[in-house]
This record gives structure tokens, sequence and C-alpha cells, in this order.
């Protein structure tokens, strides 16, 4: 269609790789833009969209072009990502605290993408088009600044300062060191922090061989490691805000991965809040412990026999 080939023009203009130059890429700008066949370039729009349920159903209905289900991460991986790191869309403008793996995730043009996509056909679309290229690394720059501001800050007890990514559960997960660890696991030593972002953010992999961990994929271990060296217990915690908590199933998952360690393990499921914790209750497994974020001082103890009797 003579659309999809004006979309690959644009997006040659405004610096895209070859790569996305192609008909996905193409059908992508098409959505975003809101481009009808016979629609009007000087039209285009702004409309915040997310992949599956909007930029390949409009893909299929508009321009009968149909992806399986499972493309969606190959819109998001080879197309999208790029289109945002070329600010030729937004990543989550109506809410930028979305976790990285939101199923809300969505993408929008940008205002100056936006400005000279308008101008497709018309003599001054080449002038914005090189405009466009030419102040790229600032523009990346200042997205770079929007995107840093709701991320989450973590100070480590050796000063070192990390940032994770936005949402509840790497906030959770900065709690659980922040607040979990000085008051049930203190002088403790962070061996494995998660992040839904970078994956592996603290992986001290030497240190758990010798421990006697497994070491398997990202995904099988726990969101957050401790090792109490003073006690010789390894602190195995869940940050549980999407994701389930300490049942049965995980922590012989864990105890597996950990088969090979002397150390006594203490499986934790980490909650934001009383809600969230009782919406898992019934799935958490005995002989672990709850801690609930919006009260560190506190621990629920699905281990009654080693605390029964008078105080």
């Amino acid at each position: 269609m003579q659309k999809i080939k004006e979309a690959q023009q644009i997006l040659k203009a405004l610096g895209l790789a070859t790569k996305q130059q192609n008909e996905m890429s193409a059908l992508t700008l098409l959505a975003l833009a809101n481009i009808l066949p016979n629609g009007s370039w000087a039209k285009a729009s702004k409309k915040s969209m997310g992949v599956s349920n909007d930029i390949m159903v409009f893909v299929s209905k508009i321009y009968k072009r149909r992806y399986a289900p499972n493309s969606r991460e190959t819109f998001r991986r080879q197309v999208l990502h790029q289109f945002t790191q070329a600010c030729l869309t937004a990543y989550n403008p109506d809410n930028p605290k979305l976790p990285v793996n939101s199923p809300n995730a969505h993408y929008a043009l940008t205002d100056e993408a936006l400005e000279a996509i308008r101008a497709f056909g018309k003599p001054q679309f080449n002038k914005l088009a090189a405009k466009f290229v030419k102040s790229l690394e600032k523009r990346a720059g200042q997205y770079e600044k929007k995107r840093n501001i709701n991320r989450i800050p973590l100070v480590l007890e050796d000063g070192k300062t990390l940032t994770l990514s936005p949402g509840e559960h790497n906030e959770v997960e900065a709690a659980i060191v922040r607040e979990f660890g000085p008051r049930f696991a203190k002088g403790s030593k962070l061996l494995y922090l998660g992040d839904t972002e970078n994956k592996e953010i603290i992986f001290e992999k030497d240190t758990l061989k010798q421990l006697g961990c497994k070491i398997v994929a990202h995904g099988k271990f726990p969101d957050v490691i401790l090792f109490d060296e003073k006690n010789k217990w390894l602190f195995l915690i869940e940050a549980v805000s999407s994701h389930g908590p300490m049942s049965q199933k995980r922590v012989n998952e864990l105890k597996d991965i950990f088969s090979g360690s002397k150390l006594g393990l203490v499986f934790v499921s980490a909650f934001p809040n009383f809600t969230e914790f009782k919406r898992h209750a019934n799935d958490i497994a005995w002989d672990t412990e709850v801690w609930l974020a919006d009260a560190p001082d506190h621990l629920i103890h699905y281990n009654g026999d080693r605390f029964y009797g008078p105080r």
C-alpha cells in the first residue's frame, strides 16, 4: 500500500536504521499516528498505544496485516525500543512510574516527531526531518533525565548508590534492603538483587558458589538474597506485588538450588502492605516468614513451633 511506502520514507528521513524501515516498523508508525489508508499525514495525531491491544489490532483491522500474538515481543524489541531510542516515541508518557513489565505499558509519538510527520509531502518536511535528526542527542538526554526522575534510589551500607526501575515490585525490593535487612538480618551482606529492567543488578556469583548455591538462570533466584555470616543464615526473599509469595512449590525449588549449602535457609515473602498480603495468604508455605513494608518492625511467622509459649 502507498501509505506503508510513505511511512518507510518518513522513517528513513528521521534517521531510523535500515532495520527499522521495514514493513512492521512502517505499520507501527501508521498506528501511532492514526493514519488510515486514505488519510492525510497532515492530520497525524498523538495517542498512547499499547502493543497487543492497540498497535497490533490497528495493523490487523486497518491494514489487514495479521501477526501472531507472540509477535508482540518482536514489535516491542525490534521496533518500539528503537523508536524510543531515536526519540520518535516516548515510553509510558501517561504514567512514567509504570514498571518495565507492566501490562499497561504504552508508547506515543513525541511532539518533535509529530511536527515533522505532519509536514510529510510538504516543502518544509526535509528541513524539519533534518532538524529532528540533528537534535537527537539533546532530546535523548532530556528524555533520559525525565525517565531517571522516576527511578528508585537505593543507597547500600557501603555507600554505593543504585537506581532501580520504577514500579511497586522494585519499591518493595528497595524496602527489603533499607528496612528489613537492618532489622532482621543485621550486618548481612547483599548477595543478589534483581531488577525488572536490568535483571541482575547485584549478583555475587563467586560468593554464592562458595556457599553451595547452584548458579541458575535469571528468574530462578529469589528477588533478594542476604547472607548473615554471624548466624550462618541465608535470607531468601521474594518481593510480592505481581508475582507470588513463598509457596511450597517455590520453597522446594529454592531448596534444590541451595541443596549444596550447609547454611540455614530463611524463606521470606515481602509485601508492600497488609492488603496485598491477604490476597496471597492462602498460598504461603509453612515454615516461612512474612514481612510488610508498611509495618517494617514486625514479622508474621508461619513457623509457630519456634515461637510457641509465653513471652
